[in-house]
Order: structure tokens, then sequence, then C-alpha cells
């Protein structure tokens, strides 16, 4: 994986992701979300970034795309395809672009995302999973944050929890949006992984994908018993717990120079 820290540092690591796979699928699967935002969060400090981009893009496809196909069922598919005329618009836009903002403003930005989850409906309604100018702002929005920083998942809730439908319709919807997320960030670091030496990582990704399909699918099966109003309330709050924690990481490391 020709990580900078060193071999043992490296091997010491290796547990540490396939455990994170395995428990971020499990978290994602029953609400949909928070599981990418902290297994970004792992291998960013485990990884050289290109390497933590393709294997977070890569795991992430495969648990995404594994909680479409157990719910596929659910799928709001005229929501999902509107969304994927603005992912083919964001994905368009970033060809042969390379777009870095620096960490602690991203962070920042990150966090304060999910507070439009709180602002009354009078204010801010956005509902993609009814609305398809919203659903097409939603996929040039959340694929090109996602290419830029990772991670996309506070932007994307913020679309869809005042969507008025079935919990499962939901989780099922969003993780198909996120496949096509995953998928242009696959392509736009794959260039600059291998050209770094990291193609090494690619072995961990085989080990790291059935971890993920486990825990989707162990997942799946708590959310199936979870009501509707215990899953928006619990969203709701994680989702506002992880935008306070990128936060006030993100003020520190302003703070720290």
């Amino acid at each position: 994986m020709d990580h900078p820290r060193g071999d043992s540092s490296t091997l010491m690591a290796i547990p540490i992701i396939l455990f994170s796979v395995l428990a971020t699928a499990f978290l994602s699967a029953v609400f949909g979300m928070a599981g990418g935002l902290i297994l970004m969060g792992v291998l960013a400090l485990l990884l050289p970034v290109p390497a933590a981009m393709v294997l977070h893009g890569a795991v992430q496809s495969v648990s995404n795309g594994w909680r479409a196909v157990l719910l596929r069922r659910f799928i709001l598919w005229r929501s999902l395809g509107w969304y994927l005329v603005g992912s083919l618009g964001a994905v368009l836009a970033l060809a042969g672009v390379a777009v870095i903002l620096p960490r602690p403003w991203l962070l920042i930005v990150l966090g304060l995302v999910p507070a439009f989850v709180w602002l009354p409906r009078s204010w801010l309604h956005l509902d993609a999973g009814g609305r398809p100018v919203h659903a097409v702002a939603c996929g040039l929005a959340v694929t090109g944050l996602n290419v830029i920083a990772g991670v996309a998942g506070p932007l994307l809730d913020v679309f869809y929890q005042n969507h008025e439908g079935d919990r499962r319709a939901i989780v099922a919807t969003k993780a198909a949006t996120q496949v096509a997320a995953h998928f242009a960030k696959i392509g736009y670091y794959i260039g600059p992984m291998l050209a770094a030496g990291h193609g090494g990582a690619l072995w961990l990704i085989a080990l790291a994908l059935p971890l993920s399909v486990l825990g989707t699918t162990l997942g799946a099966k708590v959310l199936d018993r979870m009501s509707d109003v215990a899953f928006r309330a619990w969203t709701r709050r994680i989702v506002t717990l992880i935008g306070a924690v990128y936060v006030v990481q993100g003020v520190w490391m302003l703070a720290a120079g």
C-alpha cells in the first residue's frame, strides 16, 4: 500500500480498516447515512489521500449497491433518474479540473450543511424524492462534493430529509444515488493513486468488499424492524452530531495553523 508511515503501521492499520468497513456498512444500512462519513475519516488518517478515496469509493459503491438491491422494490426510480441527470452534469464540469478545498474549511462547510434539516419547512423544503428540480440539483451538488471532498452524506440527507415516504424508500433511493457518486470519485482518483505507486491498495479493496456486503445485509434487518418515526428522529440527530464534530475539527485545525 506504500503508506508514508512505514510497513509496521500499515499492517496495524489493516484490521482497523476492515473492522471500520464492516461497522460503517451496518450503520449506513440502518440509517442510509453516517457510515460513509465515519469511514472516510478513518481512511484519511491511515492511507494516502488517493488510495483512501479509491478504497472508500469502492467500498461505498458495493455497500450502497447491495443496499439498493436488497431494497430495490422501494427505490423511487423517477427521483433516481433526475438525480443522474444532475450527477452527469457534475462529472462533465469536473472533467480535467483539479479542485481541492483547504481541509479545515471543507470540514466546516460539511459540518454546517446538516443545520438545514432544522430549518422550518416554510423557509426551505428540499425534497429530492418528490420534486424533479430538487433531484437534479441534488445530483449536481452531491456528486460534485463527493468527488472533491470524498463524502457528501450530510448534503444528500438534506435533500431527502423532508420526503414524506417509507423509510425504506428513502434509504434505497439514497443508496442508488450514492453508487453513481462513488463511481465518479473512483474514476477521478484511480489515475493519481496508480501514478503515486499505491496500486497495492487494490488487494485491500478485495478484502473489504465482502465485509461491506455483510454489514449491509445485517443492517437491513435492523432497518426492517425500525419504525418510520424512530428512523426520522435518529437520522436527524445523528447527522447533526456528525456535523458538529466536523465543525469542531475544522475550527481546531484553523486555530492550530
